[in-house]
């Protein structure tokens, strides 16, 4: 198993009188065999665990797009900032499953020797990420054939792939994605990175609904836009929202997703967000009051299965390294809480 467990206490700043949430999180013990695992699983969900807490720390599917690295940072801050926020009634911890992180430290190392620069080692980077790939879904199709909702933290938007598939091959039917992000990573399929984690599912035969919510029209090849709309996508761009009503957009995009009738996945890219540390910072980019709302109500639909928080990059913020991880340790478990909050006020 490429499967690292997580103790959440450790990443706890513990305080007389107080308790932090890394104190009462349920975290999966070291399962050393596929079938430990699935057991695991079993056992936790028995016992009222619902939503299961992932971490990929990469950034080969990023390099493999010809960006820069430093999404492999995201995980530990996010835990950081999740594990420190208070224990209260308003997070029932005891639905949630800290699972751990996807053992990806071999990947990278062999990654790291490989320059954007050159054509065969894009290539490597490119046959690594579908490596990375078949480790994430071993981790991921038996969460969600037992039945768990996942919360998966990146990582690159590769690992959109990975999602859409393993929910697709355990609910056996197509799924649907809202994605929050200025591309809509439907670029060619050359070998699997992070911009075109969605026209290989799609290819692929996983992927049967997909809506961008705040695409950059300027951003995204001619290529990308035309195969988007020959597979029938569509797209609301980021112009049209910086004009637009958000609370009547809002009730769209969730009108979208429910006339789907499918397992839904909701995908964030956190350079859709204004000054977020990440592998392409955006500086004209929506407020984290916008990714909070869609994905807190997208995860009020019954037919939600997973929230995808993909490429931050603490060490690439502009004012260092702790700036970064104190940026996304906020951003991040905000977002973990907006899919939370929705979860927690869903109608059966």
């Amino acid at each position: 198993m490429y499967l690292i467990p997580c103790d959440p206490e450790a990443w706890c700043k513990p305080r007389q009188g107080e308790v932090r949430l890394g104190q009462t999180l349920h975290a999966l013990p070291n399962c050393d065999t596929p079938a430990n695992y699935r057991s695991a699983l079993h056992k936790a969900r028995e016992k009222g665990a619902k939503v299961a807490l992932i971490g990929v720390p990469e950034s080969i599917g990023p390099r493999g797009n010809l960006g820069r690295g430093g999404a492999e940072t995201a995980w530990p801050a996010a835990l950081q900032g999740l594990c420190n926020l208070q224990a209260n009634a308003f997070i029932a911890s005891h639905e949630l499953l800290l699972v751990g992180h996807v053992d990806c430290e071999d990947l990278q190392q062999q990654a790291a020797a490989l320059r954007t620069t050159d054509a065969s080692d894009v290539q490597g980077l490119r046959d690594l990420c579908e490596q990375l790939d078949q480790r994430v879904m071993q981790a991921l199709l038996p969460l969600f054939s037992e039945g768990y909702e996942v919360i998966l933290i990146g990582g690159g938007h590769n690992n959109a792939y990975s999602l859409l598939r393993s929910l697709s091959e355990a609910t056996e039917q197509q799924v649907a994605a809202m994605n929050l992000d200025p591309h809509a990573d439907f670029r060619a399929r050359e070998g699997r990175h992070s911009g075109n984690g969605f026209s290989y599912a799609h290819t692929d035969g996983f992927l049967a609904n997909y809506h961008v919510v705040g695409l950059h029209e300027g951003k995204n090849n001619a290529e990308s836009l035309r195969q988007l709309a020959d597979a029938g996508f569509t797209y609301t761009s980021v112009h049209e929202l910086y004009q637009a009503n958000w609370t009547e957009q809002l009730a769209a995009f969730k009108a979208q997703a429910q006339a789907w009738q499918r397992p839904l996945g909701i995908e964030i890219d956190v350079d859709s967000l204004q000054g977020v540390p990440a592998s392409a910072i955006n500086f004209n980019g929506l407020g984290i009051q916008h990714g909070y709302t869609l994905i807190a109500e997208l995860a009020k639909l019954p037919q939600t299965r997973y929230l995808h928080l993909a490429e931050a990059a603490p060490s690439l913020h502009p004012a260092g390294r702790d700036a970064g991880d104190m940026a996304c340790a906020q951003v991040l478990s905000e977002l973990v809480l907006a899919y939370l909050h929705g979860f927690q006020r869903r109608t059966p």
